[in-house]
């Protein structure tokens, strides 16, 4: 994982993003959003801060992050 911020040089061109917000989230205002990007990479922002800190992942990166979480690996119990 590699933490962007927006505005500097050589990070990733973001404006052009299509940031989704999920489903489960009941009022839009306090949840993570993520847009897929053009190399395959996910970047990843909180809602309530659009313009703040984005954190960038790698394809490979985020599909462990899916599988762990479809097989329990974050489970507090």
């Amino acid at each position: 994982m590699t933490e962007r911020h927006t505005g500097g040089s050589g990070l990733p061109d973001l404006s052009g993003a299509s940031w989704r917000t999920s489903s489960f989230s009941q009022d839009g205002s306090d949840c993570v959003q993520a847009a897929f990007l053009s190399d395959g990479g996910v970047a990843l922002r909180h809602s309530r801060d659009p313009g703040g800190s984005v954190l960038v992942y790698t394809r490979r990166e985020w599909d462990a992050f899916l599988k762990g979480a479809k097989d329990g690996e974050f489970d507090l119990a």
